[in-house]
């Protein structure tokens, strides 16, 4: 996956439903998020009901929170990230890859904690969201630590956001989704990164990453970008990705798993997953 200029970034992410987008922070600048990043996590900066298990269909071991941390809105919930460099940057690229009108439409925080083992499960975010006209979605997950295939980097299947949304599921504890896909599937691409750098994911690209088997931590910041004319639909139909309501539902009628005429993802307490 070299790139070498923004037309073939562009193409790429157009053709493979995901990109590289190259450095996104230095070492300094990455410091600077860990800090915040870990703040965080650690409860200093609250995050309250924005804090949820990706994987709490998976018993935790004893003494462990979440088997995989998810905190909603970092940047609401510490101002001063706006002014910091990422989100200018991450926005500068969403605009490369689908155009003038994107813009933020929510941010997250996904941890993985040194031997949690515990993989996120494969879904499509589009599964996640409400229909709209437009499809238009990218995904900037950026690494504050190298991510490799052992600590949790992402997997993508290539292709698979120019064919239909796949039927999605609850997990067992009926508070995520997922869906049936695998490594072994044609186009299973695993995307290791450097820290400071970032991958970009169309929302129906499928994705999951595996288990952190490692003795290092992986953090992961991941920035979504639509037109913001889709945004202001979003809000008027009261979805906005656990900022104020947070009854976050499966929504995507494309992405409803049908058993005998019931809808098996109705009622489904889920978030919004970039990992």
């Amino acid at each position: 996956m070299a790139l070498s200029t923004d037309l073939e970034r562009t193409q790429v992410f157009q053709q493979d439903g995901f990109a590289l987008t190259g450095e996104l922070l230095s070492m300094a600048e990455v410091e600077t998020y860990r800090n915040i990043y870990d703040r965080l996590l650690s409860g200093e900066i609250e995050s309250g009901d924005k804090r949820s298990d990706l994987a709490s269909h998976v018993p935790r071991r004893a003494g462990v929170r979440e088997n995989i941390t998810q905190i909603m809105w970092p940047s609401a919930l510490h101002a001063p990230l706006k002014d910091l460099p990422l989100h200018s940057r991450a926005l500068t690229m969403a605009r490369e890859l689908i155009g003038d009108d994107a813009v933020l439409d929510f941010d997250m925080l996904i941890h993985k904690a040194p031997h949690s083992g515990v993989a996120t499960p494969w879904h499509q975010d589009a599964a996640y969201w409400i229909d709209l006209p437009d499809t238009r979605a990218v995904s900037i997950w950026v690494a504050l630590d190298d991510a490799t295939v052992d600590n949790g980097c992402m997997w993508y299947i290539r292709g698979s956001h120019q064919k239909p949304i796949r039927p999605h599921r609850p997990t067992s504890d009926g508070r995520n989704i997922e869906c049936d896909c695998s490594e072994d599937e044609p186009g299973a691409t695993a995307v290791p990164l450097s820290l400071g750098e970032g991958v970009a994911h169309a929302g129906g690209t499928l994705h999951y990453s595996r288990g952190n088997i490692s003795d290092r931590t992986r953090r992961a910041w991941i920035l979504n970008y639509r037109p913001a004319d889709m945004i202001r639909l979003e809000r008027e139909q009261g979805m906005d990705h656990g900022l104020e309501n947070n009854e976050r539902m499966v929504r995507n009628a494309d992405a409803a798993d049908v058993v005998d005429g019931v809808d098996a993802a109705d009622g489904v307490d889920a978030v919004d997953s970039g990992d």
